[in-house]
């Protein structure tokens, strides 16, 4: 599940000429609406995504930064950390009517560095308390279920969330790491808002989960989008296409999402502001459709 960070697992930061602002088109989510390029906030932790980072208070200013510079979209889990994440985003930014924050629930943490698969409908009702007080918000915006558990029912596990969303302690319902039959059975029982997996110019695993969230409308979150190892698959042309526009490849791998399906909602995580305007300044390339289609045949 913990993925490198985009910009350490490839040996540094990119520049960013001028200060960006985020300008991807938008998305609803529920009655809420946000810009398609959000923030991923799993990397404001420790190594191994356990424990606090080394500066907390750099960690608050990439979230006051993120929304200065127009991202209304943070997606984080209270296993990030374990609970690190959620608080720092509560410290930083409360509650706000402008920001929609997504969180998940359903894995559990050791110091191993496990993430063990917990979908127990009764934790879930537990951590959704745990995860209200950490964000300082009285409703959670987006609640995701973190990853089906093979020992309790799918279904059960969801009707937790629906029930949730019921009684007002949750706004919208989404899924993470879930095949479209997940989805279709999830349906079911609640509105699915999201569906939040693996997908990046590499690893294209999820394209049957995208293709329904695509033809259904349901917006689709891919986690590690510019992760090193799977953009560097495709390094050279994607710095063919970077010369081009002054762009990094990490830019252009992140507006190709944009472009490949409308309900793509990226989340590029960093703990760096520089590599955070770095990212927003991707929602400003504007690529061909000829290189929109080198980039989706890339895989092939």
């Amino acid at each position: 599940m913990a993925v490198a960070n985009d910009y350490e697992s490839a040996g540094g930061s990119t520049p960013v000429s001028e200060t960006p602002q985020n300008e991807s088109d938008t998305f609803e989510i529920g009655d809420r609406t946000v810009h398609r390029l959000g923030f991923g906030a799993m990397r404001l932790t420790g190594d191994e995504i356990i424990g606090p980072p080394e500066d907390e208070e750099q960690a608050r200013e990439v979230l006051e930064r993120a929304v200065d510079i127009g991202v209304d979209l943070i997606d984080t889990a209270d296993s990030y950390g374990p609970a690190v994440s959620e608080r720092l985003i509560g410290e930083a930014l409360g509650d706000r009517d402008d920001v929609l924050v997504a969180t998940k629930a359903g894995l559990l943490r050791n110091r191993e560095g496990e993430w063990l698969a917990h979908g127990d409908p009764d934790y879930i009702r537990n951590q959704v308390l745990t995860s209200l007080d950490r964000l300082r918000t009285d409703t959670i915006d987006l609640y995701q279920f973190h990853r089906p558990d093979d020992d309790t029912p799918f279904e059960d596990s969801v009707a937790a969330f629906a029930e949730l969303k019921d009684e007002g302690l949750v706004d919208e319902v989404g899924l993470s790491n879930v095949s479209p039959e997940h989805i279709d059975q999830a349906r079911e029982q609640v509105e699915i808002a999201t569906v939040q997996n693996r997908y990046n110019i590499g690893d294209r695993g999820a394209a049957d989960a995208l293709e329904l969230c695509t033809e259904e409308g349901i917006g689709f979150i891919p986690w590690a989008p510019i992760n090193g190892d799977d953009v560097d698959e495709h390094g050279d042309l994607l710095d063919e296409i970077g010369d081009e526009h002054d762009a990094t490849r990490r830019q252009v791998a992140l507006a190709w999402l944009l472009e490949r399906s409308e309900v793509i909602l990226p989340i590029p995580g960093t703990s760096s502001p520089e590599h955070l305007e770095s990212n927003v300044a991707a929602s400003q390339l504007s690529l061909s459709d000829e290189e929109v289609q080198q980039l989706t045949d890339a895989a092939d």
